[in-house]
């Protein structure tokens, strides 16, 4: 399919579409509940009183749900990461000359807003792909240290499958106590406190990922003037009939 002057390119598949949608879902539910576990904002609108209506409980509950889709999404986007038959983002991120190039082009695009254009936006760019890149570390790190604090809950080294599970979990995450502590300052002696504040403070970093990349696909919509946020819905964007698809 084609308009005038302009060839429609695939970009995303609808998994992938799909993948994106459910991740920007769970993490609106995951700050939601994450900030009320912190620090509950809210009570029933119930006269009973919020203990009494399970309202922490809920939101735990919640939260624990979301990071769960976050584990199979994560999983999902480090296969395709490597192994996509549509695309394999891996080689994006990769620093040789060509991708090093390509990344400086894109910044330098974005900081003389769309002046100088040395580079082909028909496919993921470096910069793009390294920026999501941080967002899934990020994420990562989120998943790891949440599960470091929900095994704390399990201080009998017991759980309803088994005592196997608390096990794995302090297997996987009991390093990320140490790394938060360096990470917050937290002075010599680590504690779980240094892995709840290194949990919120990637809250936030997340949340100004966020900002950037709704007001990056925005920018890139309106200078390139290639549809580059109809890709999510779509998945397809378009370009002039003389750029190589």
């Amino acid at each position: 399919m084609s308009k005038t002057g302009y060839k429609q390119i695939r970009r995303m598949t609808p998994a992938m579409r799909i993948n994106h949608w459910v991740v920007a879902i769970c993490m609106v539910a995951a700050v939601i509940t994450g900030l009320y576990i912190g620090h509950p904002y809210y009570q029933t609108f119930i006269a009973d009183p919020a203990v009494d209506k399970y309202v922490m409980a809920w939101n735990r509950w919640g939260h624990f749900i979301v990071a769960i889709i976050f584990d199979v999404t994560s999983i999902v986007v480090a296969y395709l990461f490597f192994f996509s038959r549509f695309e394999k983002p891996y080689k994006k991120v990769l620093p040789t000359a060509k991708n090093m190039k390509e990344f400086g082009a894109v910044v330098v695009n974005l900081l003389t807003l769309n002046r100088t254009k040395n580079f082909d936006s028909t496919h993921s760019d470096s910069f793009n792909t390294v920026y999501f890149a941080i967002f899934h570390l990020l994420l990562a790190w989120m998943l790891f240290t949440g599960l470091q604090m929900y095994v704390h809950g399990l201080a009998s080294g017991e759980s309803s499958i088994g005592r196997w599970w608390p096990w794995m979990l302090h297997l996987v995450t009991d390093w990320t106590i140490p790394v938060s502590s360096w990470m917050v300052g937290g002075g010599p002696t680590a504690t779980l406190m240094d892995v709840r504040i290194s949990h919120h403070i990637t809250m936030w970093l997340i949340i100004a990922w966020v900002v950037f990349h709704i007001y990056y696909q925005v920018w890139r919509t309106i200078f390139w003037k290639e549809g580059d946020i109809a890709i999510v819905v779509g998945g397809s964007k378009f370009v002039k009939e003389n750029k190589e698809a």
